[in-house]
């Protein structure tokens, strides 16, 4: 198989290739390595390469799980792998090796995902860029070199962008699926909270608000993946309602009747939202009122004491500095060194020491508080519509992680609003690729469901994909394959 013809399928294509025999899993490997050593000095997307062991994985490799045997990339997020070490963009969590799998890690595999390497991250994951210094560099936008990929999955979204991969591992606690998938033009959705598993060595992160899912360029591939890894693991605190039927079935699934959807366009506490974005939400919005659907243009809810959010959220990420640096430095047997943590990051570690028991659990109550308040409107509306981001993809060095830790992610909350409240909620969202400036330059926007429906989002992202304005796989990244460079596996 030639590399172009590999990135022009998507991950069930690609499945369907090698259960039909016309491709093995070895030959798609191939494919995803002569991709991820050309393009990856430029975009910086990948870590912790293991190409020769995964090729002995893949010769062996029997067709199992619905996927078959495709490539595919685990975010170096901590997520526990045997086969794989981590970083998570520090220094001080440098070679961390693990003894097994997290459950996570296991579905992906049972489902015929073959992991060959980690994408970049940012320092513990908590930056919607992703510039670690440990990385040696930032990752870069596929579209634009000047700008971000995104964070904290922008390994990810750039990997999937360029055609390394037709899905990649992502998770989210802020933001950090939506974001790079707004940066660079691809399909993310945050999953609701419990739906995916998080065990056996956590019971949830960052005071509930993190998730694990997918990162894709086609709906479906969300679907599928999500239907292959999503459901009840014992021992885990919270657990998704379940669904009616599988994902899958929710994909071009006609509508029985037209959507209640409500769009929130006005960031949260009057923070400037870029013309592009403002753009992309009218763009996204004319859509849905063209397939049919009740589109009403709405003043968010006035009441989310949004700032009041933002300093619990900084203590909460802040506590959870100091328990992850405390238990690896405990682990070293050393006290913390000047160069172990970058200066948001050290300064944030500081300032959790000072966060106290009763500050932590009131944050953590706000959060459960702004989940009854954000689950209300879905008394009267199907699907809220948001912005993804409030500017264009930010440039190289713009949100680097220097200075204070609770100036930094101040910044961060100006720059995605509508993203960490839904972390905060629990709720299902996504955002979909239906927007590019003159420029060719992605801009998402985020659709948000009640809790449980992720069925919804699939239902309404497949109908979007299907006009035909949103074609991921068609529109060609700056870094992406040469047309005279075609490379047979």
């Amino acid at each position: 198989m030639h590399e172009e013809d590999y990135t022009e399928h998507d991950g069930i294509a690609l499945s369907e290739r090698i259960r039909n025999g016309d491709v093995t899993a070895a030959e798609l490997l191939e494919c995803a390595i002569g991709l991820a050593e050309r393009l990856n000095p430029q975009l910086n997307a990948i870590c912790y390469p293991e190409f020769d062991a995964t090729r002995e994985v893949a010769a062996a490799w029997a067709s199992k799980g619905v996927f078959h045997g495709i490539p595919f990339l685990l975010k170096d997020s901590g997520l526990a792998s045997s086969r794989f070490e981590s970083k998570l963009g520090s220094s001080l969590f440098d070679s961390t090796r693990y003894a097994a799998n997290a459950t996570l890690v296991s579905r992906f595999e049972a489902a015929g995902l073959i992991p060959f390497a980690r994408t970049t991250v940012p320092e513990l994951c908590m930056a919607p860029t992703t510039e670690a210094l440990r990385n040696g560099g930032p990752t870069r936008n596929p579209y634009d070199a000047s700008r971000s990929a995104g964070g904290s999955s922008g390994g990810a979204a750039a990997s999937v962008a360029t055609g390394i991969v037709p899905i990649a591992h992502g998770s989210d606690g802020a933001g950090s699926i939506r974001i790079p998938a707004s940066c660079c033009g691809v399909f993310g959705l945050k999953p609701s909270r419990g739906r995916v598993p998080m065990g056996p060595y956590r019971g949830e992160g960052w005071g509930g608000l993190a998730v694990d899912g997918v990162i894709t360029r086609t709906v479906r591939d969300t679907a599928r993946a999500l239907d292959s890894v999503s459901g009840f693991e014992p021992g885990a605190p919270y657990t998704a309602p379940a669904l009616e039927r599988p994902l899958m079935a929710a994909v071009g699934r006609a509508f029985d009747k037209p959507l209640r959807i409500c769009v929130w366009k006005a960031p949260l506490n009057a923070i400037p939202l870029a013309p592009e974005c403002a753009a992309a939400v009218d763009r996204t919005a004319r859509l849905l009122s063209e397939l049919g659907h009740h589109v009403e243009y709405q003043p968010a809810p006035a009441d989310l004491e949004y700032d009041a959010f933002v300093a619990d959220h900084i203590r909460v990420l802040s506590a959870n500095i100091v328990l992850s640096v405390d238990a690896r430095l405990k682990a070293l047997g050393r006290t913390l060194a000047n160069d172990d943590l970058e200066p948001a990051i050290r300064d944030g570690y500081a300032f959790g020491k000072t966060v106290s028991a009763s500050q932590y659990a009131a944050a953590v109550a706000r959060f459960h508080w702004i989940g009854r308040k954000l689950d209300a409107p879905f008394d009267t509306w199907d699907i809220v519509l948001t912005p993804t981001l409030n500017q264009l993809p930010a440039t190289l060095g713009a949100l680097a992680m220097t200075g204070t830790f609770q100036s930094f992610r101040e910044k961060v909350a100006a720059y995605s609003t509508y993203l960490a409240i839904v972390n905060a909620s629990g709720q299902p969202a996504a955002s979909v690729p239906t927007y590019w400036t003159q420029d060719g330059l992605p801009v998402g926007t985020q659709i948000i469901a009640r809790y449980g429906r992720e069925d919804l989002l699939i239902q309404l992202a497949s109908q979007l994909e299907a006009t035909g304005t949103w074609q991921p796989s068609k529109r060609r990244p700056i870094l992406n394959i040469r047309q005279d460079d075609k490379t047979r596996a």
